[in-house]
């Protein structure tokens, strides 16, 4: 079995940590393929998603000092998933296998070994998977763990406690290439390749060094892009809603001419009045919902380029 590896690192504006995680896996990569666990023509790659700091700069004087080190220049910033996927289709010809991580070291690097061990054992994907959260505040854990217990309760398939740390081989990659969303959430689009598929567990560790890229607001917006991206579930949920509501609507109706020959109309105006602005909440939060799929089909149908890549340095070649 081939052995070639590529390690993709989407980096926005990771100047405080990259070199140090820069050391850490070229040691690693050394020990790899001094162990002949890995071809030599294995390489780290990373890719600069628009850094506003010096992470290109930084990126380029890596790979002149050793070739070992390859960088992807993306013509401007993407965002994390894109970032990654365009690390993802620009080497994947390149290597046998690709692992998948951030820049900030919290991804413990020694599970790597293991992933390449699953990869020889026959799988094609293997999926990094966090075996505890104790890091993590109560309030990102419990998030996190909802919404993992969310997306699943609405028909999406994805792995818990896994982010982007995995290992896919040649043939996933061309089977993901094959998926030509441009609302990307590749957590949930990896599972649907379908080749076998194995699971490394791993603790992760604190940031090495400068600030999470992902601050609440982001999350909560990855998280439901993530949900719109993979499942119909939430529109599907607006009819039952609808039906139920229309239903109770008839009772109100009923219990409204009932006052109105038998009672004092005046009584239940504040229920009335609370109805109506539920009611009207719902409305607003359907049409919501709903406007949010139409607007990914809007994306969808100008096909526009999920990336560019501006330049591309490997070994002693610049594209």
């Amino acid at each position: 079995m081939d052995d070639t590896l590529y390690i993709v690192i989407p980096c926005y504006n990771e100047q405080e940590v990259l070199r140090e995680t820069a050391k850490r896996l070229r040691e690693k990569l050394q020990m790899l393929i001094a162990a002949k666990n890995i071809s030599e023509k294995s390489r780290i790659v990373f890719v600069n998603d628009g850094s506003k700091d010096s992470t290109w700069e930084i990126i380029r004087e890596l790979h002149a000092q050793d070739k070992i080190f390859s960088g992807i220049n993306l013509s401007r910033n993407r965002g994390h998933q894109n970032a990654l996927l365009a690390g993802l289709m620009t080497v994947k010809n390149c290597a046998d296998m690709v692992i998948s991580m951030d820049a900030d070291l919290q991804d413990d690097i020694n599970a790597v070994d293991e992933m390449i061990s699953k990869y020889k054992s026959g799988f094609d994907v293997v999926y990094g998977v966090r075996s505890k959260r104790e890091t993590d505040t109560f309030f990102k854990r419990f998030t996190a763990e909802s919404f993992y217990k969310l997306i699943r309760f609405l028909g999406a398939d994805v792995v818990d406690n896994h982010a982007d740390y995995r290992l896919m081989s040649r043939r996933a990659l061309n089977g993901l290439e094959q998926f030509g969303e441009v609302n990307l959430f590749l957590r949930g689009l990896v599972p649907m390749i379908g080749y076998p598929s194995a699971k490394v567990f791993y603790e992760r560790a604190e940031r090495f060094a400068g600030e999470s890229k992902y601050p609440l607001k982001k999350m909560l917006f990855f998280a439901f892009q993530g949900i719109t991206s993979l499942t119909v579930e939430p529109i599907r949920m607006i009819t039952s809603l609808g039906v139920a509501m229309s239903s109770i609507s008839f009772l109100v109706i009923l219990w409204t001419l009932y006052e109105y020959f038998f009672g004092d109309t005046v009584r239940g105006w504040a229920s009335m009045l609370a109805s109506l602005w539920f009611i009207g909440g719902l409305i607003l939060l359907s049409i919501g919902i709903v406007g949010e799929y139409v607007g990914k089909i809007y994306l969808e149908t100008k096909k526009r380029p999920r990336f560019i890549v501006s330049e591309f340095l490997n070994d002693s070649e610049a594209i």
